[in-house]
């Protein structure tokens, strides 16, 4: 169901609101487009800028905290770690919208929340991702040992939280009647732009 932005002029709040509705939605319902961003971050030494699909896992409205997970020997980590700045867009057909939020990103490997989200995945076929002894984009050869015909009960996992905390969000509405744009700030500020 689409809900008229009209209103929204004046009342920045549910603006807002309603942004992180969508957040807080996409990592239940396999089926939002928001489920799956892309995020981008400063690639190593002369790479440049580097970019790639993530699957959101977590969304706090009230911290303006998204969450994703990864194998810890993945180019982004180092990435982030490296450089905490990056950037995740967000595109729903469903609602016509674009959401780019600007981030500063940590790379968790070890907490106890690790822990808990691998007791989640350790069970899913997903669990093979995380206990490859060789790290993701790694060339394969024959020799190479697969995951699945490892003994998973004897390997460690992989698995990394990458939170990245919001500091602004560029959101934009494609409208036949108008296009709408704005730019969200975590202590409430809205700045209407031009689409």
């Amino acid at each position: 169901t689409r809900m008229s932005l009209d209103h929204l002029d004046t009342a920045s709040d549910q603006l807002a609101d309603r942004v992180w509705r969508e957040l807080t939605r996409a990592p239940h319902d396999r089926h939002h487009d928001w489920r799956t961003p892309i995020l981008a971050t400063q690639g190593m030494g002369q790479t440049g800028p580097q970019a790639r699909t993530v699957v959101l896992r977590e969304a706090d409205a009230n911290r303006w905290q998204l969450q994703m997970y990864t194998d810890a020997r993945t180019p982004k980590c180092a990435e982030l770690v490296a450089q905490p700045k990056a950037q995740l867009i967000f595109w729903s057909k469903r609602l016509n919208w674009q959401l780019r939020v600007s981030a500063v990103a940590t790379v968790d490997t070890a907490s106890q929340a690790v822990e808990v989200a691998w007791e989640k995945v350790r069970q899913s076929r997903a669990a093979s991702d995380y206990l490859s002894p060789l790290p993701p984009g790694h060339v394969q050869t024959e020799g190479d040992a697969d995951a699945d015909d490892l003994d998973r009960s004897l390997q460690a996992h992989h698995l990394a939280i990458l939170s990245v905390k919001a500091t602004a969000m560029d959101w934009l509405a494609l409208r036949k009647d108008g296009h709408r744009r704005a730019r969200l700030t975590p202590d409430g500020g809205i700045v209407w732009l031009v689409p």
